[in-house]
């Protein structure tokens, strides 16, 4: 994730003061996914508000006894009980914690729960919350077995850890309000007066992405949301997955489309451990596979994003994973 990104998720959760209390009561927690409601209708993952149903932990794929090698990283999780990560507790639709549950969920939360089933049986987790800047000592020292937190893949990351994945693909996006059916991609807004963050990636990719747009800058994400629903401007542009989580916060608001720039997200994994990165992308490619990673998708980031599902990310396909 970037450090543009990261100052905003750090603004965004000193206004969650609901899930602030709840992290201030524990700085770490356990989800199994057991208090997931059933499917809606229409929605294969979806449950309440954004949980994935139960149905898709119950179907979810588990590692044969010949996939977990005696000595392995995978046997120790699996005689432990749980799987220990790295992640976050206030960033909503990605890894937020409940405050009445207190279950973490999101779609980073779900994928770590899924990749425990796959090595325990069971979706057992330990949740340890990081800051960015703490990721790669954590796995470099074996403190965490994983990190799912909006881990941005890059080669020089590449060089201290080991990243499985791509899992998520993000970049920049279009919102717009809730009753605009006239905008549905980044080509739409050629001509529109689109709200910015000031000094983001939107600054300069806009006026190739959409010719004859207008920019207007504002300072701060709540900013830009308040702009946009008092119709300041025609669309929002920022990145997806803080786009996804400002929707989730402001029903009068929608994401539409797919990112238009792309920013890869890993699995964060401990460097010397080659077999355990071979084991969780070869369980990436079956949960894409059999359609589990479209039915998190659909109950937790694509509960509010307006259109199809993305494809998932090739494994591999991007420099450093």
């Amino acid at each position: 994730m970037s450090l543009m990104h990261t100052s905003f998720t750090r603004r965004r959760a000193a206004a969650l003061t609901v899930t602030a209390l709840a992290v201030a009561l524990a700085a770490t927690g356990c989800g199994d996914g057991d208090s997931s409601a059933p499917a809606l209708p229409g929605k294969p993952g979806a449950g309440a508000d954004g949980v994935i149903a139960q149905s898709v932990y119950d179907a979810a794929p588990v590692a044969s006894d010949a996939d977990i090698p005696a000595g392995s990283t995978m046997a120790e999780i699996r005689k432990r009980g749980y799987l220990n990560i790295g992640g976050s507790l206030d960033a909503p639709l990605l890894a937020q914690q409940n405050p009445v549950t207190g279950t973490i969920e999101g779609f980073d939360a779900d994928m770590a729960k899924l990749l425990a089933k796959y090595i325990i049986g069971k979706p057992e987790v330990k949740t340890t919350t990081i800051g960015t800047q703490t990721r790669e000592a954590l796995l470099q020292a074996k403190s965490v077995d994983v990190v799912f937190q909006t881990y941005t893949i890059t080669p020089q990351r590449a060089t201290q850890i080991a990243f499985a994945g791509p899992y998520l693909t993000s970049g920049l996006a279009v919102a717009v309000r809730k009753d605009d059916t006239s905008i549905k991609s980044v080509k739409d807004l050629a001509g529109k007066n689109v709200i910015v963050g000031a000094n983001t990636p939107a600054v300069t990719a806009l006026p190739t992405a959409a010719p004859g747009s207008k920019q207007i800058a504002f300072g701060t994400d709540p900013q830009a949301v308040q702009a946009l629903l008092q119709k300041r401007g025609d669309a929002y542009v920022q990145d997806f997955t803080l786009l996804a989580s400002d929707a989730k916060s402001n029903p009068g608001m929608k994401v539409v489309g797919e990112p238009f720039t792309t920013e890869a997200y890993g699995i964060g994994l401990n460097r010397e451990d080659a077999q355990f990165k071979e084991f969780v992308n070869n369980w990436l490619k079956k949960i894409q596979a059999d359609g589990t990673w479209a039915k998190v998708w659909e109950g937790t980031l694509g509960s509010v994003v307006e259109g199809g599902k993305p494809t998932p990310p090739a494994i591999g396909s991007v420099e450093g994973s």
